[in-house]
C-alpha cells in the first residue's frame, strides 16, 4: 500500500507520520483509564482500605487522559488531512501531466465520464483512506497488540482466553475480504459506465426529445443504473455476512475470557486479581481492534484506485523530442501512412504532398479518412505506420508545442470557456492587443451577432460557448486561428454551421486568411473548394486520385459522382 501511494505523498509523507505517532499516543490515553479503574476495584475485592484521595486522584488522572486523548486525535488528524489533501494534489497533477503527454484522440476515447470520475470521484475517496485509515487504522491495531503483549505478563492462560476468539473474528473478516475483492473491478467497471451514460444522455436530451426516443434512451440510462445498482447489492450481500459475524465477535474479546478465567478462578490456576486486570485490559483491545479492521477493509480499495489511476494513465504517451521546429518550408508530405482505430485500419498507406502557399482540399464520403487525416496532421494520435513531416522534420522529431505554433486547427466543433468571447478568441495568441482581438473578430465576420449581444466581445459565451449558435461559435473559432497567424491553417468542416446569408463572406474572410499559406480544407459541400489548387479523393482510407477540379472531372469517377451528388443537393428544396 505505502509502496505505491508512497511516491505521490513525497515530503508530506511526514506529515503522516506524525499522525501515527499523535493517534497512537491518543489511544494509549484512552486505554490508561482501564488501569485506573483496576488501580480502584482491585483494593475493593482484597478487603483493603482505599483512601478518597487516591479515588480523587485517579479520577483526575482519567480526566486528563481524556482531555489529552481529545486534543491528540483532533491534532493527529489535522497532520493526516494535510498530508492527505496534498497528496491528492499531486496524485491529480501527476494524472494532468501524464494525461498531456498522451495523444489527445486517445484522451478522447476515454470518455468525458470516466475521466471526471477518476479526477473528482475516485481521487476524492482515496482522501478518507489517506486521512483516516493510515493513521487510526495503524493506531488502533498497534495498541490492542501491545495491550495483549501486556496481558501475557499478568497471566498467560487468561491471555490467550482473551485473544482466542479474534481468529474466527480475523477468518470472517478475510473471507469478507476476499468474496468482495473479486467484485471490485466488476463494479467500478458499472460505476464508470453508468457516469458515462448519464453524461451522454444529459447531453443528447434534445436529440431525444426532438426524435421521441425517450423510451429507448431512458430504457439504456436505466439499464446502466440498474447494473450499478445489481452490482452493489450483489457485492454487499456477499459481504454482509461475513461483516455481521466479525462485528459481533470482535468486540467481545471477553467472550472465552469471562466464563472459562471465571472457573480458572475458582479452581485457583488464576487470581482475582489477575483475572479483573485481564478483564479491564480487554476493554481496551476490542473496540480499537473492530475500529483498525473496519479500515483494513479500505486497504484494498486504495491499491485497487491507484491501481486504475495508473492503467488511466498506462497509455503509450505521445511520440515527440525535446527539438524546435526547424523545418526548412511548411511543406506537408504523408509518406506512406498507416492508421488505425484499436484494431482496424482506416487509413491504407497514404501518400500525399501538400506544398508550401497552396490549398489542399480532401474529398470523400464519410467515413473515407479526411478528418483522421486532419488530426494526424496535428498529432492527436501516432501513426501505426509511415511518417508525416512539415517543411521537412518529421513532426515527432518536435515538441508539441512547436508544432502547435506552427498549425492552426479549426474543426467543425469548436470548445467555447466560459468567460467573454473576447477571452476566448485571445487564446489564439495571448499576447495580442486588443486591437489586433477585435480586428480578428472583424476579419472572422463576427461583427454582426457582437452587435446584437449585451455586452458585445466582453459577452460571457457560457457553458461550451451556448449562448451562440453553431454558426456563431465558428466565427468565434475562425476569429481565434486569425489572431493566432500560424503559417499551416487546418478547416476541418470549419464552415458547416455557417447559413447561407454568411457564407460568401466567411469565405471571403477565409480567403484573405489563408493567403500566402498551407491550408488543409475538408469539405463535404464541394462547390466551397473547386478552386483549391489540389484535391484529394479518399475512397475507404485509400488516396483515389488528386488533381484540380477539373482535371478530376475528367479522369476520376468517384470525384464526379461525389461533384453530381452536391450539385444534386444544391437545388434541393422542400415541396408541398
Amino acid at each position: 500500500m505505502f509502496k505505491k501511494v508512497k511516491p505521490y505523498m513525497g515530503e508530506y509523507m511526514s506529515y503522516t507520520k506524525k499522525a501515527i505517532l499523535c493517534v497512537c499516543i491518543a489511544i494509549i490515553f484512552s486505554v490508561l483509564p482501564y488501569f485506573f479503574l483496576y488501580q480502584i476495584i482491585a483494593p475493593l475485592i482484597g478487603g483493603q482500605e482505599l483512601s478518597l484521595t487516591k479515588v480523587a486522584m485517579l479520577i483526575a488522572f482519567t480526566a486528563v487522559c481524556m482531555a489529552g486523548n481529545a486534543l491528540l486525535y483532533v491534532k493527529g488528524l489535522s497532520y493526516s488531512h494535510h498530508s492527505a489533501y496534498n497528496t491528492l494534489k499531486n496524485i491529480r497533477i501527476s494524472l494532468q501531466k501524464k494525461l498531456e503527454a498522451q495523444p489527445l484522440g486517445a484522451i478522447r476515447e476515454l470518455g468525458n465520464g470516466r475521466i471526471k470520475k477518476v479526477f473528482t470521484d475516485d481521487i476524492e475517496t482515496i482522501e478518507i483512506l489517506l486521512a483516516h485509515a493510515i493513521p487510526e487504522g495503524i493506531a488502533n491495531l498497534l495498541i490492542p497488540v501491545i495491550v495483549i503483549l501486556a496481558m501475557f505478563f499478568v497471566d498467560w492462560k487468561l491471555a490467550l482466553l482473551c485473544i482466542a476468539a479474534l481468529p474466527i473474528g480475523m477468518f470472517a473478516m478475510g473471507m469478507m475480504f476476499k468474496a468482495g475483492t473479486a467484485k471490485m473491478g466488476a463494479y467500478y467497471a458499472a460505476g464508470a459506465k453508468m457516469n458515462n451514460t448519464i453524461i451522454e444522455y444529459i447531453n443528447g436530451m434534445e436529440v431525444v426529445k426532438v426524435f421521441n426516443r425517450d423510451g429507448e434512451s431512458y430504457a439504456r440510462l436505466e439499464n446502466d443504473i440498474t447494473s450499478y445498482r445489481d452490482f452493489t447489492l450483489a457485492w454487499y450481500k456477499v459481504c454482509w455476512p461475513w461483516m455481521a459475524l466479525y462485528s459481533s465477535i470482535i468486540p467481545c474479546i471477553a467472550l472465552f475470557a469471562l466464563p472459562v478465567g471465571g472457573w480458572f478462578v475458582l479452581q485457583g490456576w488464576s487470581s482475582l486479581a489477575d483475572f479483573i486486570l485481564i478483564l479491564c485490559m480487554s476493554f481496551a483491545v476490542g473496540t480499537p481492534v473492530l475500529k483498525a479492521l473496519s479500515f483494513a477493509g479500505k486497504f484494498p480499495q486504495l491499491n485497487y484506485k491507484i491501481d486504475e489511476l495508473e492503467k488511466l494513465i498506462d497509455n503509450p504517451p505521445l511520440k515527440q523530442s525535446e527539438r524546435d521546429f526547424e523545418g526548412s518550408s511548411h511543406g506537408i508530405r504523408f509518406e506512406n501512412v498507416h492508421f488505425s482505430y484499436k484494431d482496424t485500419e482506416v487509413l491504407h498507406g497514404i501518400d500525399l504532398a501538400l506544398k508550401e502557399g497552396q490549398m489542399t482540399a480532401l474529398v470523400g464520403e464519410s467515413g473515407s479518412g479526411k478528418s483522421t487525416l486532419a488530426k494526424l496532421l496535428v498529432h492527436f494520435y501516432d501513426l501505426n505506420g509511415g511518417r508525416i513531416t512539415l517543411g521537412g522534420q518529421d513532426i515527432r522529431d518536435m515538441k508539441i508545442e512547436a508544432l502547435n505554433d506552427q498549425i492552426s486547427y479549426v474543426s467543425q466543433e469548436q470548445f467555447l470557456f466560459n468567460t467573454s468571447l473576447y477571452e476566448n478568441i485571445l487564446i489564439g495568441r495571448p499576447t495580442a492587443s486588443r486591437e489586433e482581438v477585435l480586428e480578428a473578430a472583424r476579419r472572422a465576420q463576427c461583427d454582426e451577432f457582437l452587435a446584437r449581444v449585451p455586452q458585445g466581445i466582453d459577452t460571457m459565451a457560457g457553458d461550451g460557448g451556448k449562448m451562440l449558435s453553431g454558426g456563431e461559435r465558428q466565427r468565434i473559432s475562425l476569429a481565434r486561428a486569425l489572431l493566432k497567424n500560424a503559417p499551416v491553417i487546418v478547416l476541418d468542416e470549419a464552415t458547416a454551421f455557417i447559413d447561407p446569408e454568411n457564407e460568401e463572406k466567411m469565405n471571403a474572410a477565409i480567403s484573405e486568411v489563408i493567403a500566402g499559406k498551407t491550408v488543409l480544407v475538408i469539405a463535404h459541400r464541394l462547390h466551397t473548394i473547386k478552386n483549391a489548387d489540389k484535391i484529394c479523393v479518399l475512397n475507404q482510407g485509400n488516396l483515389a486520385a488528386e488533381g484540380t477540379h477539373d482535371e478530376l472531372l475528367r479522369s476520376s469517377d468517384e470525384y464526379r459522382r461525389l461533384w453530381k451528388a452536391a450539385e444534386e443537393s444544391a437545388v434541393w428544396e422542400v415541396r408541398a
